[in-house]
């Protein structure tokens, strides 16, 4: 089987937009195959935690930091994405995995994501280089705006960080700084079909409002590091840890299940972008 490759054309356009989507990055049947993992799996769900927005809505999520052979794991280090993550990211250190989140916005209550950028709370971490440092997020089930699709503000990655504090129990990005972005640049809402993926630099402001549909959405999110940006208040090494890539027919042919107890979830009193 043949490895996705990006072309000239994406790559130059995600270091222009600070995103890239990547329509079908995985089929109908492995993303099925997925979620009959995911809404089965007892793991994550012990292990997910609520985020309240500023309104008291909740956004539930599960964060682990090593990636292993289970359906999430083969998805995060397939060769499909990990190729693509080397091509996009700068530097040229090996690809480590910094964490992955299962994002579970359920139907009319799933709450909002304030306006923020990834680097906005990774920066607490002491990583150093953003530009080493992207998220990808995999839509599991349809994201929409009725469901509350991810926003993003177009080119907003080369503003650099903002300052960020507490908006609820979220850490948000300075609400001037958004103003004058949205004066200044694009507001993308990002519409994703299940299987598409959609590539996102650290410092990009993005958001999603609440869910008020009746329709979950769901979501992987793979957050990805170059070994050589090493963080001087992280615990955990898998970001520094060059991950092994398993063959994109794996999420097929291999049979393996949901994430397991011994995972090394995030708790949420330990999160370090939350104090």
């Amino acid at each position: 089987m043949s490895i996705y490759q990006l072309s000239d054309e994406q790559i130059a356009q995600y270091h222009r937009d600070g995103y890239l989507i990547v329509s079908k990055l995985f089929s109908s049947e492995e993303i099925d195959r997925l979620y009959q993992v995911a809404i089965d799996d007892t793991a994550i769900s012990q292990h997910s935690y609520d985020l309240n927005d500023q309104s008291g809505k909740k956004t539930k999520l599960a964060l682990w930091f090593t990636p292993g052979n289970d359906m999430y794991g083969l998805l995060t280090r397939s060769e499909r994405i990990v190729q693509s993550v080397n091509k996009l990211l700068d530097s040229s250190s090996p690809v480590c995995h910094f964490h992955s989140k299962l994002m579970q916005k359920e139907p009319l209550v799933g709450g909002a994501w304030e306006w923020h950028q990834d680097y906005g709370y990774w920066y607490k971490n002491e990583f150093l280089f953003p530009d080493q440092m992207f998220s990808v997020m995999v839509a599991i089930t349809e994201a929409t705006k009725e469901n509350g699709c991810l926003q993003v503000i177009k080119g907003s990655h080369k503003m650099g960080r903002v300052e960020h504090g507490f908006a609820g129990e979220q850490v948000g990005a300075s609400q001037r700084y958004v103003d004058l972005a949205l004066k200044t640049m694009e507001l993308i809402y990002v519409e994703l079909k299940p299987g598409d993926a959609l590539f996102f630099h650290s410092n990009l402001l993005h958001r999603s409002e609440a869910n008020l549909s009746e329709n979950a959405r769901w979501s992987l999110i793979s957050c990805y590091n170059r070994q050589d940006n090493v963080p001087y208040n992280e615990s955990s090494t898998s970001c520094i840890t060059p991950l092994e890539t398993v063959p994109d027919e794996a999420l097929l042919t291999w049979q393996v299940a949901g994430i397991t107890d011994q995972t090394d979830f995030l708790n949420k009193e330990n999160d370090v972008s939350l104090t």
